[in-house]
């Protein structure tokens, strides 16, 4: 969305179980994301699912964590789903569900649960959201990431490990494929991929995509908006150059008349075609790397 114009960069808190400001998830659509486009919004059942909430044990406690899987069989292949910079709301929680009728155990943690709830901020005060997504340090995102998947395979989850991200969450499969050696793909729906301006510059998130590509240990498919006013077209064709000169396994596709939040059916951003293709492309590219 517009997480680009972050540039609050407060102190990390202390891990601490008392830093813990949410300690479970949002029932329905995040306030700032009203008002909702009803006819558009898809709606997965949880029929044949085991689907809800969990708590995930990280470093000074837990996080709740929304987890939808295939009620039937065991050792099911994992993929972490990123909050877009809302949170993990129903949205959020609608995406896993569709993971886990695809047969996979999809888990979505809730990553800002140390720094505060933006589920009732409502647009008019979107600054405020920027405010706790500031204060998100990446070393901890990785982290609880991690936390995330070893819960998984502890509860049913199959050695086989995948990440897709949202707008935020988009930046972060970025991070996580240079974070994780044991990731075997991602796929980023427009995140973030160059650093800000240096006035904007937040030591808490000091790495970008662009920055990484040599890192990355894990293929990368990377779904961008061609109308996308808060990541630029150059950006995009500077990611694209980096993981060519790194020689990374990776690809980029642009939906030239897509906006950012494309696959965010909720929303007025939502674009169908592209959703649908996005979609289509996530799953084949989570096969062919044996997810």
């Amino acid at each position: 969305m517009r997480e680009e114009l972050l540039s609050l960069m407060p102190d990390a808190p202390e891990l601490t179980r008392r830093s813990f400001v949410v300690t479970s998830l949002t029932a329905g659509f995040a306030l700032a994301t009203q008002p909702i486009q009803a006819q558009s919004v898809i709606t997965t059942d949880t029929n044949g699912l085991i689907a809800g909430e969990v708590k995930i044990p990280v470093k000074g406690g837990e996080i709740p964590a929304y987890r939808a899987m295939p009620a039937k069989g065991r050792n099911f292949p994992t993929v972490l789903v990123v909050q877009e910079i809302f949170g993990v709301h129903e949205h959020i929680k609608d995406i896993c569900r569709r993971f886990a009728k695809a047969g996979y155990l999809a888990v979505a943690p809730e990553l800002y649960a140390r720094q505060g709830d933006v589920s009732n901020i409502p647009m008019n005060q979107i600054n405020k959201i920027f405010e706790v997504v500031g204060k998100v340090p990446d070393e901890q995102v990785m982290a609880d990431l991690d936390a995330a998947a070893a819960w998984a395979r502890k509860n049913n989850g199959a050695d086989k490990l995948a990440i897709t991200g949202f707008c935020w969450g988009g930046r972060i499969v970025w991070l996580y494929a240079a974070h994780n050696p044991k990731l075997k793909a991602g796929v980023a729906w427009y995140g973030r991929l160059a650093p800000p301006p240096p006035d904007r510059a937040n030591p808490l998130q000091p790495k970008h995509p662009v920055e990484l590509a040599k890192d990355l240990k894990a293929p990368v498919l990377g779904l961008y908006a061609g109308k996308d006013t808060g990541i630029p077209l150059n950006t995009v064709d500077d990611m694209k150059k980096a993981l060519k000169d790194a020689g990374k396994t990776g690809d980029i596709i642009v939906y030239p008349d897509s906006q950012h939040g494309f696959h965010a059916d909720y929303r007025p951003s939502y674009d169908k075609e592209s959703a649908q293709d996005g979609w289509k492309r996530l799953l084949e590219w989570f096969k062919k790397y044996d997810v």
